[in-house]
């Protein structure tokens, strides 16, 4: 675990830091959000950051976004002011802790983030012989490929692996290569000198560099244009990069990871992805099962998923009930493990019973039976008259369980409840709330409209959407 701690709150941040050098963690220092930018486009990577809460917590994660550093940020306070960790979570940050601090707690938050980044359910035995695979390649250097369906957890099974190597305790590094534009991907790999281009106004360490002695995930790596699928070749036969605007080569140890979820072989034969870099990096193959063929795992990632958000909401934990459990095994899941993790986002949020009701589970992909077939559920949303429903869009809830057991309630009825409710839990944040109910920040606009017209109290705007 690499720490970063930004700011002083009168040596308390330092004494966090303090503790968490106690619990093996590495720790930098950073006076201030710049400084902090700074090391971290210079190679001083972090894993989590701690800042303190009289920073500029918004701009920081602002910056860290458009700078492509994907970071968890906990903004740490004088005793628990509560306005002053409501805008930090709406700015942006993971979580508030106060301080001074209580080592325990430090502890915890250290914890969580490893487990959540690190954390692997396997009891289907379709995923055991994936794990056990997993297990036997992690401590050598083979490069992996690691493929399935988008949604089946790769970059946490590259996490994994990383954790269980002997690089471990070394950073671990990802590159989404499907996100960033081509022309700006080679220099997020290799690094570009002052002056290099236009815009580039300092020197930046490239994540080849940044993943020294460790792991490097590039993610979706049949996305990357060919002409540096060539430069990335290069990369692995020598063992060296060569910054943009520069001729020096710098030697770099960094294990690769890749994955893709499209037929790389296809890819191949079209022409479109090197067949000689395809066999350098298919050394070992780990192929992820979709969450339809790991049935026995439903229950146990469902769970985790209900506790992880209910404990990151301040809700009480709550168990599944067998009919709810019952609805998530009846789904093919489509959107794999980040589809279920998106429904018990919102089923606990949900929720309004002892244990998770079927109610609460909205399915927002067409749910498909094991046969193909689709299940039991609402009858088509077209289906119901205009005098039922209000808005002339189709409902977001298209399995909200049976209509008989929700007496004089439309669909629309529960779907209004379920945008207001998940917007209260954001504190007004369109677009977190846009997020979790899994629909666009137009379409949730539209609907507050529509309700707002018809005489309801919306939840003023939070900070940020």
């Amino acid at each position: 675990m690499r720490l970063m701690i930004i700011g002083r709150l009168d040596g308390h941040i330092s004494q966090a830091g303090k503790i968490a050098l106690q619990r093996g963690a590495k720790v930098i220092h950073c006076e201030d959000t710049e400084e902090a930018l700074g090391a971290l486009l210079n190679g001083k990577g972090a894993d989590l950051a701690m800042i303190d809460v009289k920073q500029k917590i918004g701009d920081f994660i602002t910056r860290l976004k458009k700078e492509r550093i994907h970071m968890p940020v906990i903004a740490c306070g004088i005793g628990t002011d509560a306005r002053s960790a409501v805008k930090a979570i709406q700015d942006g940050a993971k979580e508030y802790v106060p301080l001074p601090p209580d080592a325990e707690l430090i502890a915890a938050v250290l914890e969580a983030v490893s487990e959540e980044n690190n954390t692997m359910i396997a009891d289907d035995p379709s995923m055991v012989a994936v794990l056990n695979l997993a297990n036997k390649v992690a401590p050598s250097e083979a490069t992996v490929l690691i493929t399935g369906e988008s949604g089946t957890g790769k970059e946490v099974m590259a996490r994994y692996m990383h954790n269980k190597s002997k690089r471990g305790s070394a950073p671990f590094i990802a590159v989404n290569c499907a996100a960033i534009p081509e022309n700006l991907l080679e220099s997020e790999l290799f690094g570009h000198e002052k002056g290099a281009f236009t815009g580039a106004t300092g020197r930046r360490i490239g994540k080849f560099e940044e993943a020294h002695t460790g792991t490097l995930l590039l993610d979706e790596i049949s996305e990357m244009h060919p002409l540096l699928q060539s430069k990335l070749l290069r990369v692995l036969q020598e063992k060296e990069i060569t910054r943009i605007g520069s001729n020096d080569a710098v030697k770099v140890d960094t294990r690769i990871i890749a994955t893709s979820n499209r037929n790389i072989e296809e890819s191949v034969q079209k022409g479109e992805f090197r067949e000689d870099l395809y066999f350098r990096l298919n050394v070992v193959n780990i192929a992820l099962p979709p969450l339809r063929d790991r049935p026995n795992d439903i229950a146990r990632l469902a769970q985790f998923f209900a506790d992880k958000y209910a404990e990151n909401n301040g809700i009480e934990r709550k168990a599944l009930s067998s009919e709810a459990l019952s609805k998530l095994q009846s789904c093919t899941w489509r959107g794999n493990i980040r589809e279920l993790e998106n429904t018990m986002h919102r089923a606990i949020l949900m929720s309004a019973e002892e244990k998770i009701e079927a109610d609460a589970i909205f399915i927002q992909s067409p749910a498909l039976s094991r046969s193909g077939t689709p299940p039991p559920s609402a009858p088509d949303p077209a289906s119901v008259s205009s005098a039922e429903s209000p808005v002339a869009a189709a409902p977001l809830v298209q399995n909200p369980g049976s209509i008989e057991s929700m007496i004089g309630r439309t669909i629309s009825d529960v779907e209004r409840d379920m945008i207001l409710n998940t917007l209260g839990h954001c504190l007004g944040n369109r677009t977190h709330a846009a997020n979790i109910l899994g629909i666009s920040i137009r379409t949730l606009r539209n609907k507050l409209n529509q309700y707002k017209q018809d005489g309801l109290d919306i939840p003023a705007v939070g900070s940020g959407g």
